[in-house]
């Protein structure tokens, strides 16, 4: 069994979801007591959050560069950044260590293009939404035709996550914004809906919605543990 890189803390909300859903995988394909081998860093959320609205992300690299070479030192054969918005540093990030890094929309475009979905609704930070790091590889890369919500849906899905989500503020009343933020895509002509931020899905889920969801925290770490398990 390969080591799994986590490198977590954005936010540590998101993160735990990481780590309950490999061990469940690696359990459940292996039985017995069997548990993944996981190697963990949890950064210090606060000062990247503020890096990120300054639009300081050479400064969101350095931490995160740092934090992936004390994986790599620590014996991870591998790498996941746990959160869609930093895969923007990825190519840094991705440059300062030997490892692989698993890419979270590489993932996702996978499962998407796996259930025949050409055409997907977009959730996540404004950054996730807006810029071509996430969004355009989608569309570049994998040819998924991505729609997002307008910018007022935009402004309410990217405020909940920071104010609410990261916080582990859950509220019924921004499960039913997002429900119609979805339901608004699907009728743009979404197939599917990305949930593109690894805290949505502690907001909603499956059962709450006829729309197809993509939840990229189990895509990532589903993949992680195929990889884990190869």
């Amino acid at each position: 069994m390969k080591t799994i890189g986590l490198l977590g803390g954005m936010s540590w909300e998101s993160t735990v979801s990481y780590y309950q859903i490999i061990n469940e995988l690696v359990g459940r394909r292996l039985g017995g007591l069997h548990s993944a081998k996981i190697l963990m860093y949890s950064v210090d959320f606060d000062p990247i959050e503020k890096l990120q609205h300054q639009g300081n992300w050479n400064g969101t690299a350095e931490i995160l560069t740092d934090a992936a070479r004390r994986l790599e030192r620590g014996g991870a054969d591998f790498m996941l950044i746990c959160t869609n918005t930093m895969h923007k540093v990825e190519p840094e990030i991705s440059s300062s260590v030997s490892i692989p890094v698993l890419h979270i929309a590489d993932a996702t475009a996978d499962a998407l293009i796996a259930e025949q979905i050409d055409k997907v609704g977009l959730l996540g930070t404004a950054f996730t939404m807006e810029q071509d790091f996430y969004k355009g590889r989608l569309e570049e890369k994998f040819r998924l035709q991505v729609l997002i919500p307008d910018t007022e849906e935009r402004r309410q899905v990217h405020d909940i996550i920071y104010q609410e989500l990261c916080l582990g503020t859950i509220r019924e009343s921004s499960r039913k914004t997002y429900l119609g933020i979805i339901d608004n895509l699907a009728k743009k002509g979404a197939e599917a809906v990305i949930l593109g931020c690894t805290e949505i899905a502690l907001l909603v889920g499956q059962e709450k919605t006829g729309v197809p969801l993509f939840d990229t925290t189990r895509i990532h770490a589903e993949k992680a543990v195929d990889l884990a398990l190869s």
